[in-house]
């Protein structure tokens, strides 16, 4: 059902890519979805920020029935989560369409970014809005590996890298203990 909507909606709304979309479950669903055993078990909430068409954090939301809040500026793709929501019968999912530094949403334990910013902008986004002891995790590709370097400048964490199950020049970070450099731990 939500594959269907989302394709329905994308003729009108760039939510995914047009050399996406006969590849959606793999490219999008399974893409999210992988994500699924990296999640800290003491979770039961999630903030993902961009959510555009709704991964990962829609879809996680769907998998594990957690409160989820949505973050997208764009109003239009942001009415597309609340009715995917709405129509999935996710009725812990909360949709914001503000941008992230706007949104008024309870601190995280878990925050989670697809597509939306380089890692140094990343960060500065999850220190801002994990709660302590909180983790995010973020999907990237090709270059991760000089988005992590140029993130180490400003920030110490705590980084772990999986390798994505769907593209294999893509990489999957776990960080957590995201503090600015030169603070104290």
């Amino acid at each position: 059902m939500f594959v269907d909507l989302l394709l329905r909606w994308n003729r009108r709304l760039n939510l995914i890519s047009a050399r996406s979309v006969d590849d959606v479950w793999q490219r999008h669903v399974v893409d999210s979805l992988q994500l699924l055993p990296l999640m800290p078990p003491a979770s039961d909430a999630l903030l993902d920020v961009g959510s555009g068409g709704g991964f990962p954090g829609l879809v996680l939301a769907a998998a594990t029935g957690w409160d989820t809040d949505l973050v997208e500026a764009d109003k239009r793709k942001a009415a597309f989560l609340t009715e995917a929501a709405g129509r999935l019968g996710l009725a812990r999912v909360k949709v914001h369409a503000a941008r992230i530094e706007d949104a008024t949403v309870p601190p995280a334990k878990l925050l989670t970014a697809r597509a939306l910013a380089p890692l140094p902008k990343l960060l500065r986004y999850a220190h801002a809005a994990l709660s302590p002891g909180g983790t995010a995790l973020f999907p990237k590709g090709r270059a991760a590996e000089e988005e992590l370097t140029a993130a180490s400048r400003d920030w110490n964490m705590r980084v772990e890298r999986f390798p994505s199950r769907t593209d294999p020049a893509s990489t999957i970070f776990r960080i957590s203990e995201i503090r600015p450099a030169g603070s104290e731990a």
